[in-house]
């Protein structure tokens, strides 16, 4: 039976509640026999992910008819251990994954990373992320690999949404609430259950569109 893969950070990872990634919420889009393994772990860069030997699973068990959804880039302008740089070694390091996955008969998709909760103003969104959603979408544009351009479609929904209504997709914990954040936690990164659904919405559009990625996901979403 196919198998989506998903290999990312923590904006895409199960996680635990009340954090949510994306990837938590794609099971109910896919059709009936497809399966979806989140290996996306917190944290972790394009470097960083394989440095570790987290990509090991995957390249154990994708196979034929299987697909690759790959999203980095909140963590690869980090420290030394998981920096990339976007004109050389991020673009790379991303070419890697989905080389392997073509040369297995599986389809790769490239997903630029969600855009960041930071506004300046209630119809303003700071563009996080520097050059590495270019480069993303460059490197798609020249492999011809699916790209699911989320950095563009996430901010489009906060700006649409506003700054108050945008604020209930990510985690807001009150003091008091939770005991491992006593002071509180407002979230400017990570998603709530809620938002998790919304942001997966917009990956399913996107995946929509390309006829070798719609067929994993059911014909009515």
């Amino acid at each position: 039976m196919p198998t989506i893969f998903i290999i990312g950070d923590s904006t895409v990872e199960d996680n635990k509640p009340p954090f949510r990634g994306w990837g938590w919420a794609l099971p109910q889009y896919v059709r009936a026999g497809v399966t979806v393994r989140n290996c996306a772990l917190s944290g972790r860069s394009s470097r960083s992910f394989r440095a570790e030997g987290l990509f090991a699973p995957v390249e154990k068990d994708l196979a034929a008819g299987d697909m690759l959804l790959i999203q980095f880039g909140h963590n690869d302008e980090k420290d030394d251990e998981r920096h990339t740089d976007p004109m050389t070694t991020y673009p790379e390091q991303l070419w890697q994954y989905c080389r392997f996955a073509l040369d297995r008969g599986a389809q790769p998709v490239l997903i630029t990373p969600v855009a960041r909760r930071f506004f300046t103003g209630d119809h303003s969104v700071l563009y996080t992320h520097g050059e590495y959603p270019a480069a993303m979408r460059r490197l798609a544009a020249e492999k011809g690999v699916p790209l699911c351009d989320l950095k563009a479609d996430s901010r489009a929904l906060y700006l649409a949404l506003g700054e108050e209504k945008t604020a209930e997709l990510f985690v807001r914990i009150a003091p008091g609430e939770n005991p491992d954040f006593p002071d509180g936690h407002d979230d400017k990164t990570h998603f709530n259950a809620y938002g998790a659904q919304e942001i997966c919405k917009l990956v399913v559009k996107e995946l929509k569109q390309y006829p070798e990625c719609a067929k994993f996901l059911r014909e009515d979403v």
